[in-house]
């Protein structure tokens, strides 16, 4: 469907600004990308983009058209998905997302299985730790830890994962341990921070006998790879907060130290996301099914390698 397909590259360059980035995102030359935008301009005799030396801007005509051409494009992609889940044989590709230790830990492990019992579902997963659009990135599925602000987005809770501050002994034989956030803060501890551009400064939300309290910590390392951070610590560089299960065989060798634990860290919550539609993708509804089981199982047995002292 050659008329399809240059609508669907009109909405890949209109969503992320870039006739080489939608031509990268679709897997074809920006050549290419550039001949179905041309077709599709000459077949409504209008031009959508303005082009620029680095960025394409749309045209009045081309934000008119834009959401048009996505309910053009939903309803392709929902009546393929109703034709796949009838004759029960569902294909084509994912696009899932995940935070470094979420993907290698949970889900990568897990995807040749997905593959084995559905080998014509491709699986493309992309790991970072930083904020993912879904709708720009043209992501099907976002797996997400931590506290999930309000969203449009529709979500599954797969589990609480449990967090701990620790750090090497080295460190502690240096710096001293501290019992709580009190003495984080007041003993000048260095953390490994977890940042982003344009983050304010870093808060670590801790239980007290209140209930949840925020410190404002400090330290001279930061980064936006958890593992990183993980590295760090095993370094002796301070003091990080960790889900459990990311760290669970370094807490049981005793490579890292639970800290502060008088104020532990609040728990993570693991939740999966995906935009809302009218009708979910068959695929995408096999891939969430089969990792949420996965990933329950994955995380029961990671955090029995360790268990906090009460």
């Amino acid at each position: 469907m050659p008329h399809v397909e240059n609508i669907r590259m009109f909405v890949r360059v209109y969503e992320l600004g870039s006739m080489s980035e939608a031509a990268r995102d679709q897997q074809v030359s920006p050549a290419v990308a550039s001949s179905r935008i041309s077709r599709l301009e000459k077949h409504l005799g209008v031009r959508l983009f303005n082009r620029t030396t680095r960025r394409l801007h749309p045209t009045e005509h081309g934000s008119t058209y834009y959401d048009g051409a996505v309910n053009i494009l939903q309803a392709i992609d929902e009546a393929e998905a109703a034709v796949a889940n009838i004759a029960q044989h569902p294909r084509g590709s994912i696009y899932v997302a995940a935070p470094l230790g979420v993907g290698k830990r949970l889900i990568a492990p897990h995807v040749p299985a997905f593959n084995d019992a559905y080998p014509e579902i491709n699986v493309r997963l992309r790991m970072s730790d930083r904020h993912v659009d879904l709708t720009r990135e043209g992501v099907d599925i976002a797996f997400h830890l931590g506290i999930l602000a309000d969203s449009a987005l529709r979500l599954t809770n797969i589990a609480e994962c449990q967090r701990v501050l620790c750090a090497a002994p080295e460190y502690l034989s240096r710096r001293g341990t501290p019992r709580n956030g009190h003495d984080l803060v007041a003993e000048g501890h260095d953390c490994l921070l977890l940042r982003f551009p344009g983050a304010d400064e870093m808060q670590w939300t801790l239980m007290t006998d209140d209930g949840p309290r925020r410190f404002v910590v400090a330290g001279p390392f930061e980064s936006d790879d958890g593992d990183v951070l993980t590295a760090w610590a095993l370094d002796g560089r301070g003091i990080a907060i960790k889900p459990i299960f990311e760290i669970a065989e370094h807490l049981r060798s005793g490579a890292l130290v639970p800290v502060a634990t008088q104020t532990p860290p609040t728990s993570a919550q693991l939740t999966c996301l995906y935009p809302h539609k009218r009708f979910l993708d068959p695929k995408i509804q096999l891939f969430i099914d089969f990792m949420v089981k996965r990933c329950k199982t994955q995380l029961k047995e990671r955090n029995s390698l360790f268990q906090l002292p009460r």
